[in-house]
């Protein structure tokens, strides 16, 4: 009876407890980095977490794709795991927010109860922060785009509407890297700089995760992994690029617009 339930098609993995050990000595080793300057053992944890990630995934593409061991009941386990982890950062970024508006609305007076902090230049939301809020809206336009070329079978569209996400995701990365090295500025700037700079920082990384997720979808689209029934990596990455979009739209209206 065991053997016969769908959920046991998919074989106990060991990466998830792997993964968890290493991203506990990548913290060890970030802590020792910063105060005693120990490089090697962050770049060796570094390594070992993109390489379990690699082989993570492997494993799930070999069981989904070659192995037709997703059925519907996994597919839904799957997307429940996507809405709960979507609703974690959501939660972490509403962490950020709150000691924002802490902060802005009853300034302490160790900044001499003014908000921005006396001698912070603040970024001109009219500019940078601008084109990157276009870029990220118009990236979201994009893969919907491409996920409906999807459906309706029109599948070089598809990859050509995915293609123009990944490169504004790349994009973005870019023009917010070039925002920061020329802030007037930095993250111990008291506390504006540091909520600034972690809140914004976290999305850059958001933005670059979703993107290897986007990267990732392209190249199993190109090699005809997905079917019109079978493409939740597609529509997992999907639902994360959207997120991303709408965190930002917030992070541009509380810390850019409404400062």
């Amino acid at each position: 009876m065991k053997k016969n339930f769908p959920f046991f098609l998919v074989k106990i993995s060991p990466w998830p407890i792997i993964m968890s050990l290493n991203l506990m000595n990548l913290f060890i080793s970030i802590v020792l980095w910063i105060n005693f300057k120990f490089l090697l053992l962050m770049i060796i944890m570094f390594m070992n977490l993109i390489m379990i990630k690699i082989l993570w995934f492997r494993d799930i593409i070999r069981e989904s794709t070659f192995m037709g061991y997703h059925t519907f009941y996994i597919k839904i386990m799957l997307k429940f795991s996507m809405i709960m982890f979507i609703i974690s950062e959501l939660f972490f970024f509403i962490s950020f927010f709150w000691t924002f508006f802490h902060s802005s609305i009853s300034p302490s007076i160790e900044i001499n109860m003014i908000w921005p902090p006396k001698m912070i230049k603040v970024f001109n939301y009219m500019e940078i922060p601008l084109l990157n809020t276009f870029t990220l809206i118009t990236s979201g336009f994009y893969i919907t785009l491409s996920h409906l070329y999807f459906l309706n079978n029109f599948f070089y569209k598809s990859m050509k509407a995915l293609l123009s996400t990944i490169l504004m995701g790349l994009y973005f990365s870019m023009i917010q890297m070039f925002e920061y090295m020329n802030s007037y500025f930095c993250i111990n700037d008291s506390i504006y700089g540091s909520i600034f700079f972690l809140s914004t920082g976290f999305h850059g990384i958001h933005v670059l995760v979703g993107t290897i997720m986007l990267i990732v979808s392209f190249i199993r689209m190109y090699k005809f992994h997905f079917s019109l029934i079978h493409h939740i990596n597609f529509e997992l990455s999907i639902w994360y690029w959207h997120f991303v979009d709408v965190i930002w739209l917030f992070l541009y209206l509380f810390y850019y617009m409404l400062i």
